[in-house]
């Protein structure tokens, strides 16, 4: 584990090179709809992008991604298009939710293991996550008691996101939400906003071992036993519901969506 982790990208300032404000003044993002300029824009960044992401996958870094790293397939025209959604905030976009910043030192992350789920047309094995150490932790002890009681877990489908990484779920989500900012703002977290990258309040995205993860069908991950015993169980681990049902952040319900608060 401690060799894996020393082979891992290192977070730092250093490595998160950001240009002027000039470089993005020009860029002037409909936060309702994309111009067909910049859908034309976004689909090349898209195409450029999803390579390296997919590379990233392979060896388990995805959600580790820097800046350096998302930049480097992009034309100059992309990355200043790229630099304009860096720019965004997510308040004047209707949302409430906090502003965390980033990590003010590198995280303390461990990998959480392999995992696999078993769908109707067949088992597959989910993308490597990481968990800052103390929250690793807190949901093994979880999952025990979980397994103890129903006799099953849930696994962890995202767990640490990296703010460069966070960006690119963002642009990649896009076309499910008629590529609207402001709508896909409302179930993907702009960087900087995500508990996925904030690990003073980390959050765990979960799916059970059927794969069902409630993202296109809150409802399915509601009915499950299993959120039934997060709901009676989780905040004695330290696990609470980041978004119910008319949450005051204006955000989706996100059932499967779980942050971490520590107790001391």
């Amino acid at each position: 584990m401690v060799a894996l982790l020393a082979a891992l990208p290192v977070w730092s300032c250093a490595s998160m090179p950001r240009d002027s404000s000039a470089r993005t003044a020009h860029v002037k993002l409909d936060p309702d709809q994309l111009s067909p300029a910049h859908l034309a824009l976004f689909q090349s960044t898209l195409d450029h992008l999803e390579p390296m992401i997919a590379e990233k996958k392979r060896d388990g870094t995805a959600n580790l991604l820097i800046w350096k790293q998302l930049y480097q397939p992009l034309t100059p025209q992309e990355r200043a298009f790229v630099e304009a959604f860096r720019a965004l905030r997510a308040e004047p976009l209707g949302a409430t939710s906090h502003f965390f910043g980033r990590p003010q030192t590198e995280p303390d992350l461990v990998p959480v293991g392999a995992q696999a789920i078993v769908k109707p047309d067949g088992p597959s094995t989910l993308d490597p996550q990481y968990l800052p150490r103390r929250v690793h932790q807190a949901y093994e002890t979880m999952m025990e008691a979980m397994q103890q009681d129903l006799g099953t877990k849930l696994l962890v489908e995202s767990g640490y996101r990296s703010h460069a990484y966070q960006l690119y779920l963002f642009l990649h989500y896009m076309p499910n939400h008629n590529y609207s900012i402001r709508e896909t703002n409302r179930h993907v977290a702009l960087p900087g906003y995500s508990e996925h990258g904030a690990p003073q309040r980390q959050a765990i995205d979960f799916i059970n071992a059927q794969g069902i993860n409630g993202e296109d069908h809150p409802e399915e991950f509601e009915a499950l036993p299993e959120y039934t015993w997060l709901q009676t169980n989780a905040p004695r681990f330290g696990f609470f519901l980041s978004y119910p049902r008319g949450n005051t952040q204006n955000t989706a319900f996100e059932p499967w969506h779980w942050h971490f608060e520590a107790k001391n």
